[in-house]
């Protein structure tokens, strides 16, 4: 009989719904090689874990535990890691194929680290990576948007609606955001000068009151395929869409001779490539949105703090599409050493 260290995290048996997750201990994972460990201070709730819980991924090894951003201090050195040293502040967004961040301690590619933003809180830079790098990739990397021009962002109250929102405030575009009546102030204040209540109003209809027939340069989806087609009339000749949920279905679409352009953007495909340099470049655009943070050009938009034990329910109130901002959960305890 030996002794092993456990740590405290959030676990999935099965595909299921986020009421499934529950806290337990499991044993102190190791880095392996290009890897590091890392000691969670704070984790951030997506989107994107509520839907993996629903379909589970191949590559799963079960309990899993979810929970794709991170904030925290490096804790251990796994093999042919030198550019990191324990008792560094980070901060990633990690590979939803391995274990995540939803426990004590996280295993992270060192490539793919960032350090924290200066300034900010460990709640603050755990709200970021995924909405924040998926945004910053969306403007800056796809749509590589220009200064005067007009975008339309549906979803301007949720993570990456939000931080699109103040990322094209920074860049001098002219901004149309799609929320619901009660968020409005909220988008307005993150930088939007229209806001369209898509509950009430034709948004279409309304983008072309907005631009004079014209039509907007640029367009972020964050709600679905089905959205994404639905916006495509409304670019103007030589316009871009970034789909953050699927890309639109074209045979729905009558042809237009506009010339536009369709990008699709996936963070998660970083670590499904076998380009490492992907794992460099989501570093590159962690340091890049992260100073745009420490100095307060970008807000993170904490709009709540839970426990691990809550995240359950925050997944639930998130899946219902009427969070604004972000949920951030905070995880402050530290491993301990059990007999088995």
């Amino acid at each position: 009989m030996g002794s092993q260290l456990v740590m405290k995290a959030l676990v999935l048996d099965k595909p299921g719904t986020p009421d499934s997750l529950y806290a337990t201990e499991v044993d102190l994972p190791k880095p392996g090689p290009g890897e590091v460990r890392v000691r969670v201070h704070a984790a951030g709730l997506n989107p994107i874990d509520y839907k993996l819980a629903a379909t589970g991924n191949p590559e799963w090894k079960y309990p899993q535990i979810l929970g794709l951003d991170v904030a925290g201090v490096v804790d251990a050195l796994g093999p042919d890691v030198d550019e990191w040293m324990e008792g560094d502040q980070v901060y990633f967004h990690g590979d939803f194929s391995r274990r995540g961040g939803f426990g004590q301690y996280a295993i992270a590619k060192s490539r793919a680290l960032a350090w924290m933003p200066e300034g900010l809180s460990f709640i603050e830079a755990a709200a970021l990576p995924c909405a924040g790098f998926t945004a910053y990739q969306a403007l800056h990397r796809k749509l590589k948007v220009q200064s005067g021009k007009t975008i339309l962002i549906h979803g301007g109250a949720g993570g990456v609606g939000g931080f699109s929102v103040q990322l094209a405030r920074l860049a001098g575009l002219k901004i149309i955001a799609t929320c619901s009546r009660h968020n409005a102030k909220f988008v307005k204040d993150l930088g939007a000068e229209h806001v369209i209540d898509y509950q009430a109003e034709n948004v279409g209809d309304k983008v072309k009151l907005i631009t004079e027939g014209k039509g907007v340069d640029y367009i972020i989806d964050t709600v679905s395929p089905e959205n994404a087609t639905a916006s495509l009339s409304m670019l103007a000749l030589n316009g871009s869409i970034a789909c953050i949920a699927g890309l639109p279905d074209l045979l729905e679409v009558e042809q237009q001779k506009k010339a536009i352009s369709i990008h699709q953007v996936d963070l998660g495909a970083v670590y499904q490539s076998e380009d490492e340099s992907a794992l460099d470049e989501l570093a590159r655009i962690g340091i890049e949105f992260g100073a745009l943070a420490s100095k307060g050009q970008i807000k993170p938009m904490v709009e709540e703090t839970v426990s691990l034990e809550e995240i359950p329910d925050a997944l639930i109130r998130l899946s219902m599409r009427h969070v604004r901002g972000k949920i951030v959960a905070n995880v402050p305890q530290t491993a301990r050493e059990t007999t088995k």
